[in-house]
């Protein structure tokens, strides 16, 4: 899963825009995820292989969020 950090640099609105185009989801996903990551520092924003969540996580970085892929659940 890709999970997207808080920062005080990148504007709401960027945000929202780079997850619709990163992951796919439509605008009302992405201002919840963005409101998550905003009030709770964190938040999980797409799952999918380990692949597909690099190359969305990279996209997501080019607003200049902090992104992190990692394992949905511990096995």
């Amino acid at each position: 899963m890709v999970v997207i950090f808080n920062n005080d640099d990148t504007p709401y609105d960027a945000v929202i825009e780079v997850l619709m185009r990163a992951t796919g989801c439509d605008f009302d996903e992405a201002a919840i995820e963005t409101w998550e990551a905003h009030n709770y520092g964190q938040a999980s924003v797409h799952f999918a292989s380990e692949d597909e969540c690099l190359v969305a996580a990279k996209v997501i970085g080019t607003a200049g969020v902090s992104t992190e892929v990692r394992r949905e659940w511990d096995d």
